[in-house]
């Protein structure tokens, strides 16, 4: 992008102010902001400032940050950034913008400003010798379907050939500024060889007459349900048909209505008879035989495996023993691991064999 800079001094105007109208706009403009926000206004202002003048000029910058409490260079930073403010004077009856991107390039753009260079000036942000014309090569205007393309201040002019810009800038010239929109027979951006569809006009006559008709009846019942002269009642066309309790629309849920809990005990339903005995035989297709599954518990030995907590005051850890620890104890003394009397037990002084002995 170019360095976007102020015109030169000498054709900088002295001064700048909103006329009546655009003052008054102006206001209504800051105060749609809140207190301390004002500085937001300053894009629109800025543009309403090129509308009145044609071009944003210095002056105009520094009567715009005034009004909104803002430094010039903050004004100058916005105003320099975007380019859809003219820094310079343009023509004040035209100042033609050529799209120059791919879509307008391929469809003839280069002979556009052509015609841009022959009829107005060979370099862009120049006036032609009256000061009337001016013209520029932007970015994409939007109307690529339409391509080529320019736009004259807010209005676009589609479907051009060098012939129809060059009688464009004539029409402007004289004063007469020409139909905008594409300059063939083309309705707005539909296919250029005609409608594809819908082309039945009766048909979409009669469709739109039937629409407005419904959408006058949906209104009148609109207006009838705001002042109470009738009740419609909620549509259920966006509820899942399904047969879930959960969405069944005619099933209101939650009630408002809370059942105590001895009325909910009285229509609850009791749990099915079961036979535990049953139930726990083994099935005779994998064992062979219906017989009576047995837990681990009822193995002898396996009461030393319940938690502690399930003892229920049975001494637990060492002294869980007790006396019965001590008896295996006394018994398993004197003998060795095969369960003969251990030698050394024998002949330990006090002991009967040692006496005999």
């Amino acid at each position: 992008m170019s360095v976007r800079r102020l015109a030169e001094p000498t054709v900088q105007p002295a001064s700048f102010a909103f006329n009546a109208e655009n003052a008054a706009w102006a206001d209504l403009a800051i105060a749609k902001y809140p207190e301390g926000r004002q500085q937001s206004a300053v894009i629109p202002l800025l543009m309403r400032a090129q509308e009145q003048e044609g071009w944003v000029s210095k002056a105009a910058i520094e009567t715009i940050a005034d009004m909104l409490g803002m430094p010039y260079i903050r004004v100058l930073e916005v105003a320099t950034f975007y380019t859809q403010y003219q820094l310079k004077p343009v023509g004040t009856k035209a100042h033609v913008q050529v799209c120059g991107t791919t879509p307008c390039m391929v469809r003839g753009a280069g002979e556009l400003m052509d015609v841009c260079r022959s009829k107005i000036h060979h370099d862009q942000f120049h006036t032609n010798e009256s000061g009337t014309l001016s013209w520029e090569e932007v970015e994409c205007l939007g109307a690529c379907v339409n391509a080529p393309m320019v736009m004259v201040f807010k209005d676009t002019y589609e479907d051009l050939t060098p012939e129809r810009l060059a009688e464009i800038i004539d029409e402007f010239e004289a004063g007469n500024p020409p139909q905008p929109g594409p300059q063939t027979d083309r309705f707005y951006s539909a296919p250029a060889s005609g409608f594809t569809s819908l082309t039945d006009e009766q048909a979409i006559q009669d469709n739109a007459r039937e629409w407005r008709e419904k959408r006058k009846q949906a209104w009148s019942a609109d207006a009838a349900t705001a002042t109470g002269e009738t009740a419609t009642p909620p549509s259920q066309a966006a509820r899942p048909k399904t047969d879930a309790p959960e969405t069944n629309p005619a099933i209101k849920s939650p009630s408002p209505e809370k059942a105590s809990p001895a009325a909910e005990s009285a229509e609850s339903v009791e749990a099915p008879a079961g036979n535990v005995a049953e139930a726990n035989k083994a099935e005779p297709s994998v064992e062979g035989e219906a017989k009576q599954r047995q837990s681990g518990a009822d193995k002898e030995g396996d009461q030393g495996l319940k938690a502690p907590e399930l003892h229920k005051g049975e001494p637990v850890g060492a002294d869980a023993k007790g006396e019965a620890a001590s008896d295996a104890s006394a018994t398993s003394a004197g003998k060795d691991q095969a369960g003969n009397p251990d030698a050394d037990a024998a002949g330990k002084p006090g002991s009967k064999d040692g006496e005999a002995s």
